[in-house]
């Protein structure tokens, strides 16, 4: 796990050296820089596997560069496969270096993006990869099929930027944040931000599952010469789904991610909330761990008090499968003086998951590695919104309609622009809300995992130097959960998730937390701190949504989205963004509204 950024076309190693200096959190193992007359790449290291012989870039045997932040959970299967590849390292990442190898050694021509696509499908991991092939003059920019390692790129002065987190591409002294004001809408009005847009101007993300060749033409400008599909998720519903004889491989799907997600030569643990989803990787931790030849993780909860239901439920599962636990009850001022630097690391408007920031530390003075829930409400259903999805969309486009704002006006009109930043034209709410397996189709293609839940948990454990792996999301537990019929996932009348309730019962895990209803995280496990924060700062709230006039409809409704953009404001869009900038929460916003 680690932090990358580069630059294509008139390459500058300070620039590269700052990126580092900025992305130090993501790495704080080691560091490097690479360049030569094309392009410039910088890697900080966190190191899992293969700690002392895996720093990076690494160096194929034909003059590919390569640079990565992720894991490659069948490495070995691919270096047994690969046995005369000139291997120089124990570590997972050099066998992204071997399946380009063979991929070339089978073509007598320089790769397309399609056949770059074909060996990248054969990696099991979460990826974000940066490959210079000198021979052939590409620069590879991929990233795994679900999103979760982020990678962002600009073109700035004639050279393409990219990087781990948006916050780096401030290391080249002509690029000028500016606001996304269309991005923005979308995001006041979904709830997270859209497609390929990260709410800053000409700044994209690479899309989940899909790889981008990058050229320099004849006058040295970068290009993007192609890009293919590595892998979209598909959610194609069986006829029937029966528990009784289906359960056991449900499990058996999870069970299996978990226990390849205990890879590694550091410590590794879980974040236990308490509720079904976290819980259920606490209950197969001994037979995955087992499974894996590792340690049994220990577990890790925060909540406000110790009468708080999430922290009595995670004390519940600790203990009925024996389990190591650490707690923490969080601080009266923890979420005011954490406020920054929620911020300053999540590159975006949310404030309510500030109990994040000090599990995550928590975590890290413990534990380099840990596995967490995500991802099991978008396979499953568990959000309460998929319940009433006419509801939904009517607050969607209720939204967009007490916005002034003329880009408001543009979505209402389908009128989005398709490209990198919008892959679809039309994100009114009623266009993607006509049933449920349409609506989880969408929120997978468009951003709710990938921009939003999986940035979080990115984020904000990189931020502490923790690698936070997501189960759930193993290639073998989405493809058992895309066919699962909807009403397996979310019945007209019972729990949510019930194809993974019955699969969680064939645990040991206690049956009220089997059918615990799902509740929203922050709000969870701290409410009243995040009511207290936002009443506290209810009159600069105030004061952000009156510098928003077009926008005030969908912010009235959301104070703590304007709080957030307050705080975006001042972290990522004022100053000379080389370095986090300093101050209470006060003094930031003051800045902002003057």
């Amino acid at each position: 796990m680690c932090g990358l950024g580069g630059m294509l076309g008139r390459p500058d190693t300070s620039v590269i050296r700052r990126m580092n200096t900025l992305l130090s959190h993501r790495g704080p193992d080691g560091n490097d820089v690479w360049s030569d007359d094309s392009v410039a790449l910088g890697h900080t290291r966190l190191a899992i596997v293969d700690l002392v012989g895996s720093a990076q870039p690494l160096f194929g045997p034909t003059g590919e560069v390569l640079i990565v932040n992720g894991e490659i959970y069948n490495h070995r299967t691919i270096r047994s496969q690969s046995p005369h590849y000139p291997w120089n390292t124990r570590g997972d990442s050099e066998s992204i270096l071997s399946l380009l190898h063979s991929a070339k050694s089978n073509s007598n021509d320089t790769l397309t993006a399609r056949q770059h696509a074909h060996w990248l499908s054969q990696l099991n991991g979460m990826y974000a990869i940066a490959l210079w092939d000198a021979e052939a003059k590409q620069l590879i920019l991929a990233r795994d099929p679900m999103g979760i390692k982020p990678l962002v790129r600009t073109q700035v002065d004639g050279s393409l930027l990219f990087a781990s987190e948006t916050k780096a591409l401030r290391a080249h002294e002509s690029y000028i944040p500016a606001l996304d004001e269309l991005a923005l809408v979308a995001r006041l009005a979904w709830e997270y931000p859209l497609d390929g847009t990260t709410l800053l101007k000409d700044v994209v993300q690479v899309r989940p599952g899909t790889v981008e060749v990058w050229c320099l033409d004849n006058e040295g400008h970068p290009h993007l010469n192609d890009s293919a599909v590595i892998e979209r998720q598909r959610v194609e519903p069986s006829a029937a789904w029966n528990p009784d004889t289906q359960s056991e491989a449900l499990l058996e799907s999870f069970v299996a991610g978990v226990s390849e997600r205990l890879m590694s030569d550091v410590p590794v643990g879980i974040v236990l909330s308490g509720g079904l989803d976290s819980s259920l990787v606490a209950a197969v931790a001994h037979e995955a761990a087992e499974r894996a030849q590792q340690p049994v993780p220990a577990c890790w909860t925060v909540a406000e008090s110790e009468d708080n239901p999430d922290w009595m439920a995670a004390e519940e599962v600790a203990s009925s499968f024996d389990l190591e636990h650490h707690q923490h009850i969080l601080e009266q001022d923890s979420f005011e003086t954490k406020l920054p630097d929620l911020a300053w690391h999540g590159e975006d408007l949310d404030v309510t998951v500030l109990f994040f920031q000090p599990l995550f530390e928590k975590m890290s003075e413990h534990v380099k590695v840990g596995l967490c829930g995500q991802g099991a409400d978008e396979l499953h259903a568990g959000y309460p919104r998929y319940r009433d999805l006419k509801q939904h969309s009517d607050l969607i486009d209720a939204r967009l309609a007490s916005m002034s704002h003329p880009f408001a006006r543009q979505i209402e009109n389908k009128a989005l622009p398709i490209g990198e930043h919008w892959y679809v034209s039309d994100h009114t709410g009623t266009s993607h809300t006509d049933s449920l397996d349409e609506f989880l189709q969408f929120e997978l293609d468009h951003g709710q995992l990938s921009n939003f839940q999986l940035r979080l948990v990115d984020r904000h454990s990189m931020a502490h130097s923790l690698e936070v792996r997501v189960p759930f999301l193993s290639s073998s537990h989405r493809q058992a959960s895309h066919r699962l019929p909807m009403d397996w996932r979310l019945p007209s009348n019972g729990d949510e998730k019930a194809a993974l309730r019955s699969a969680a019962a064939l645990t040991s895990l206690p049956r009220n937390i089997v059918h615990r209803p799902k509740l929203p995280a922050g709000r969870a496990t701290s409410p009243s701190l995040i009511d207290s924060l936002l009443n506290d700062f209810k009159p600069q709230s105030e004061a952000i949504i009156a510098r928003y006039p077009l926008l005030a409809g969908a912010l009235n409704t959301q104070p703590e989205i304007a709080l957030g953009l307050g705080l975006f404001e001042a972290m990522h869009l004022l100053g000379d963004g080389r370095r986090k900038p300093n101050g209470s929460t006060y003094d930031l916003i003051n800045e902002v509204i003057g």
